[in-house]
């Protein structure tokens, strides 16, 4: 299990399991973990690292609610003339820009989405 294809698992004295895997984040889940922990971080009063912030975020959120199954016929709402354009993507740099003034509270409101 140490091929870094695979999560490595580990048992834990207290009975709980440490997962130790790479995870590919987008700059506002980076930035939203960062949040997290500075919220952690205060609650406990002592520094959190991300991996602590996500494994808390991870054990206290609530279940994922089931998906409902809908008739098809009702599946697809019937909208009459409305017509929806797409935006531009945003490069890689500008949601990392974005991201990082939003960590520091820079933001100066000239986003693009």
């Amino acid at each position: 299990m140490t091929d870094p294809g695979f999560p490595s698992i580990h048992a834990l004295p207290d009975g709980d399991a440490e997962v130790s895997l790479v995870v590919r984040l987008t700059w506002e889940d980076v930035a939203a973990l960062g949040q997290d922990a500075a919220r952690l971080a205060a609650r406990v009063k002592r520094p959190v690292t991300l991996d602590e912030a996500a494994s808390h975020r991870l054990r206290t959120r609530p279940p994922a609610p089931q998906p409902k199954t809908v008739p098809q016929e009702r599946a697809q709402p019937a909208v009459a003339g409305t017509t929806v354009s797409t935006l531009p993507a945003r490069s890689p740099q500008e949601q990392a820009r974005q991201a990082i003034e939003k960590i520091n509270g820079t933001a100066t409101g000239h986003e693009t989405a």
